[in-house]
């Protein structure tokens, strides 16, 4: 999903490793016994809607304008690439609204901050009205609250629900689980400046309805999030947010899970806090 359109949008955690889970081989549903192919119709169909979403809806409007608060008065350092590694340091010091803030004012700070408002932000709380105003007000600059309210609002239409499964009201059909999460499998500053910063944060994300009936069963995908930070009101916050597809790794043999361990594990595997 996608919060801008910095070089075109398309549309939603970090480590040294890479983890790969192999799920058990069933049959009998829309899960079970069909491999994961990378070109199925349910996977454009979360690819297009669903990930794009996070709202390509923020951001369009997010690149209105010309002024850069996260670059402004400073040359704009470009650092050089590196691996991501663990610093083996707290990533946060507080939670405002269910999610980790109080990051530290440097770039170890602005990197942990981008891989969890990257999961925030591609949460199935971001289909409802309330926890989605309340992510806003916790991740964005104070200045573009309100429009990025306005533009989400703008995207979560009835239609857009119902084209990932849900009802018209984005709540979910009795007997349904609604899956959308966003993993950060690393994260990278691009630019930085004393009070701004751009990272980019590479995820894999699940989004669909896990049921035996579901048309649109849960799929996979991969992306990179950049997003440009500002230090504001003592934390690092949002300016603007852009999402483009991939790196996509090639798709593994596993055969996909039957709809019950799927909306199992999603009841059952919590998320995370993640840290540079």
């Amino acid at each position: 999903m996608s919060l801008g359109d910095d070089n075109g949008a398309s549309g939603g955690y970090g480590g040294t490793g890479q983890t790969r889970t192999r799920l058990p081989d069933t049959g009998g549903d829309v899960y079970g016994g069909a491999r994961r192919g990378g070109r199925s119709s349910s996977r454009s169909l979360v690819t297009v809607v669903g990930v794009v979403v996070l709202l390509i809806a923020a951001i369009a409007f997010a690149n209105r304008g010309g002024d850069d608060p996260a670059s402004a008065g400073e040359s704009g350092a470009k650092p050089k690439t590196a691996a991501t590694a663990p610093s083996g340091q707290d990533a946060a010091t507080s939670k405002t609204s269910g999610i980790p803030t109080g990051y530290t004012h440097d770039e170890r700070g602005a990197q942990s901050a981008a891989a969890n408002y990257a999961v925030a932000l591609g949460s199935a709380e971001m289909f409802n009205k309330a926890r989605r105003d309340a992510i806003l007000q916790a991740i964005i600059v104070p200045a573009r609250v309100t429009e990025f309210e306005t533009t989400l609002d703008k995207a979560y239409t009835p239609e857009f629900n119902k084209n990932v499964g849900l009802n018209e009201d984005g709540s979910t059909p009795k007997g349904y689980t609604f899956v959308s999460r966003t993993s950060p499998i690393g994260t990278k500053v691009t630019e930085k400046s004393v009070n701004g910063a751009t990272v980019e944060v590479w995820c894999s994300g699940l989004l669909g309805l896990a049921g035996e009936k579901s048309t649109a069963p849960v799929t996979s995908s991969w992306f990179t999030i950049t997003m440009k930070l500002e230090w504001a009101d003592g934390d690092w916050k949002i300016v603007t947010h852009s999402q483009k597809d991939g790196p996509t790794p090639v798709p593994g043999d596993d055969k996909a899970s039957s709809a019950d361990e799927m909306a199992k594990a999603v009841g059952e595997y919590g998320g995370f806090t993640y840290a540079r």
